[in-house]
């Protein structure tokens, strides 16, 4: 089985990077426009291109461009591969990449983990470990499909989770899109206030750690998922409104235990700050 990657930057060299230690070299396979990330990316498999026809011949193939660039990768590459090849991209926004049919077999995906850094050099092999990657498989794809593009991401360390693009794109408003959207605006607020900028430490740093997250994905979050992150800030004012006039301590006492339970096993706490 070949396997591609299209675009090297923290998703698909961190993908590039794991497939290299699991599978034969020989059938992995990688695009990017960067001649700098060419060179690099050889260290880990000879067969790197800046030329989409590279992968034509691929059994599966990952796109990890930035959002706004997928529909045009997507489409480029419904020109050049077979009807039997798997096609998956990895942008955080799905419902807008489902809308048109594939000659293919697309499955839409997005692996929930990432970093504040961008490119290659911030890649790693063991991004995936232990993070949840979903998967909105399109008409056409039979659980044959799913179940190899399971296999591939599971020897990635990620598990996986099968849901429809709108239920992916209304839980991520949630709990992704509007904490980096938080995460800015906490800083834009105390940017002009010298001594909140003195004082800040671990809590505020933690708390907008997301804030230096790449500036064309934020952006790209914020336009093509703005229906449901207006719908997260009104339900995040509700609660602040909430939490700020109750005074029973049961429910600060029960999201308390809730969080401690969701990134726990056994006990023991397995949160991973770079899962996002």
């Amino acid at each position: 089985m070949k396997i591609g990657v299209v675009s090297l930057g923290l998703i698909g060299g961190s993908i590039f990077k794991k497939l290299s230690k699991v599978i034969n070299a020989n059938g992995l396979y990688a695009v990017t426009k960067n001649e700098s990330t060419i060179i690099k990316a050889k260290k880990y498999s000879p067969n790197i291109s800046n030329d989409l026809n590279y992968i034509k011949d691929c059994d599966v193939i990952f796109t990890a461009c930035p959002i706004n660039k997928t529909i045009e990768i997507l489409d480029k590459l419904e020109e050049i591969v077979s009807d039997e090849c798997i096609v998956l991209d990895c942008a955080s926004v799905k419902e807008f990449v489902m809308q048109k049919k594939r000659r293919y077999k697309f499955i839409g995906s997005h692996p929930m983990a990432g970093t504040e850094f961008s490119g290659f050099d911030y890649s790693f092999e063991s991004l995936y470990e232990g993070a949840k990657w979903v998967l909105t498989p399109a008409d056409n794809v039979v659980e044959t499909d799913i179940y190899k593009v399971k296999k591939i991401i599971e020897m990635m360390g990620a598990k996986t989770i099968i849901t429809t693009a709108k239920e992916h794109d209304e839980a991520v408003a949630l709990i992704s899109h509007l904490p980096l959207l938080i995460a800015q605006s906490l800083f834009y607020g105390i940017k002009d206030n010298k001594l909140a900028c003195q004082l800040a430490s671990s809590g505020f740093r933690d708390m907008t750690r997301l804030a230096l997250s790449n500036l064309e994905m934020a952006q790209d979050m914020r336009l093509y998922n703005e229906k449901n992150i207006d719908i997260a800030i009104q339900k995040l004012i509700n609660s602040i409104n909430l939490l700020k006039n109750t005074k029973d301590l049961e429910i600060f006492a029960d999201i308390k235990n809730t969080r401690s339970k969701m990134y726990s096993v056994e006990g023991k706490n397995i949160f991973n700050p770079i899962q996002d």
